[in-house]
């Protein structure tokens, strides 16, 4: 821990900021299943609580210049890559301040001034917009990269495997994210795909793949960061695998009778990534009671203002139900 630091630089603001954001991540899905089950929230959602640190780790590198695409669990990357919880929360409650105009709802967030390209309700539909916004900045000459967010189960897609092909043929400037938390719905990785680690898969396209812990979001940021650089100069993509856990259903209609609950309690007792980090800072005294408890109270009150933000705010008109419609 002590040397991943070092090597990285990071100083204790960062650490702290890193923590925070992880921390915020998860205290703003536990909040957006409650609004869900007081029937605030309509249609369905797919919580990543679990999954802070790939998210966090991930976009840690990135500038505002670079992008990310996302996929039906997004509102860890959305909030990683610098969007706001009352934007955010907003969209979720389909607010007419939402990000979205109320518009996106949760499976399809975005927010351009940030790098945001948007998440997506179709499985790998991330992918090959990734590669196009990376095309884009490769003919272009604009110099930013693209991080492209999605999950095990978009692996088995045919989008999957002609971006990953197109990106090493053209050499352009992405890096794939894989978010392997075993499940692909209801179905196990393991009777899906006939591989050990999924970041095997690049070497049919000729580019490197990297399977990493991803509940360490040190690992991730020093993983995640080299890709970056490589890609920048021009060396090409690169698919990191990072293994982790979603700690609710695929989605808020899931019982999860495919696993079992002591799988789960497995999980969350010894792979919890926020406790880890915790834990970790505290014994390296980069970190003391009195100063998570800070960020803690910090984070209660910047939610309340979110939550009353977005409560508060109007409903969109129905003059606008044609306005920002593509056909």
């Amino acid at each position: 821990m002590k040397n991943l630091i070092q090597d990285l630089n990071l100083s204790k603001d960062e650490l702290h900021k890193i923590l925070y954001d992880m921390m915020e991540i998860r205290r703003f899905e536990e909040t957006v299943e409650q609004l869900f089950q007081q029937g605030k929230v309509h249609g369905t959602m797919h919580l990543c609580i679990g999954q802070e640190a790939t998210a966090v780790g991930a976009c840690f590198p990135l500038t505002d210049m670079d992008k990310i695409t996302s996929n039906h669990r997004g509102h860890g990357h959305s909030l990683a890559k610098g969007m706001e919880m009352k934007g955010m929360l907003a969209e979720l409650l389909g607010k007419e301040t939402g990000y979205c105009k109320g518009k996106g709802g949760s499976m399809h967030i975005a927010d351009l001034n940030v790098g945001n390209l948007g998440a997506n309700g179709i499985v790998a539909a991330g992918l090959p917009l990734g590669v196009g916004a990376a095309l884009t900045s490769k003919m272009k000459n604009l110099g930013y990269v693209v991080l492209c967010f999605f999950g095990d189960g978009a692996t088995n897609e045919g989008a999957f495997h002609e971006a990953l092909n197109l990106a090493a043929v053209w050499n352009l400037p992405i890096v794939f994210f894989c978010e392997n938390n075993l499940y692909a719905m209801s179905s196990s990785i393991k009777e899906m795909a006939k591989v050990d680690n999924i970041s095997t898969r690049a070497i049919a396209y000729g580019f490197e793949g990297i399977t990493i812990n991803g509940n360490n979001v040190l690992e991730i940021i020093d993983t995640t960061t080299k890709a970056v650089i490589k890609a920048k100069n021009g060396e090409g993509p690169t698919l990191i695998e990072a293994q982790t856990y979603r700690w609710r259903g695929h989605s808020k209609s899931d019982a999860r009778k495919y696993r079992t609950r002591e799988e789960e309690k497995t999980w969350r007792k010894e792979c919890d990534p926020i406790a880890l980090f915790v834990e970790q800072l505290i014994a390296e005294n980069l970190l003391t009671d009195i100063e998570l408890k800070i960020l803690e109270e910090k984070l209660e009150d910047e939610l309340k203002q979110a939550i009353q933000f977005a409560e508060e705010s109007p409903e969109p008109g129905i003059e606008t139900l044609t306005t920002d419609i593509f056909a």
